[in-house]
Formats: structure tokens, C-alpha cells, sequence
């Protein structure tokens, strides 16, 4: 009986975390215009917007004139 229980709550607990997801906000189809990968605007944590996001958002949803910022030399 035990184990049953243990299965069962296991199971709950899969199916709560699957839909615990957040809604995506960014479009499939951005990616497909600007050719650029998901992180090119998103922050590592990917909902957040980067430079680069915040600028697609602020020229019309477009890349054009953006200039990414250049590494700095390590010494």
C-alpha cells in the first residue's frame, strides 16, 4: 500500500511540475525574421529582454542599426 501511495504522489507531483510552465511571450516567427537564436534577445533566465530584445522591441521589431556590444579584452 505503500508503494502505491509513494507512485501516486510521484505521479502528482510530475504532472504539477509539467504544467507549471509560463506562458511564452516571445514569437517563433522573430526568430524566423531576424534569423537569430532565442538568447540573442533574451536574458539566460528567458523571459527578460537583453539589449539586443529591448531594442527589437523599442525600433519596430526590427534589428536594423543595432550594434552589439563588443567584449572587452582580457588581460
Amino acid at each position: 500500500m505503500r508503494t502505491f501511495v509513494g507512485v501516486v504522489l510521484v505521479g502528482v507531483l510530475m504532472a504539477l511540475l509539467m504544467f507549471d510552465a509560463r506562458p511564452a511571450v516571445a514569437k517563433p516567427d522573430y526568430t524566423r525574421r531576424t534569423g537569430k537564436d532565442c538568447p540573442y534577445c533574451h536574458t539566460p533566465h528567458g523571459y527578460d529582454l537583453n539589449d539586443a530584445g529591448k531594442y527589437y522591441r523599442d525600433h519596430n521589431h526590427s534589428l536594423k542599426g543595432f550594434e552589439p556590444d563588443k567584449p572587452k579584452p582580457s588581460h
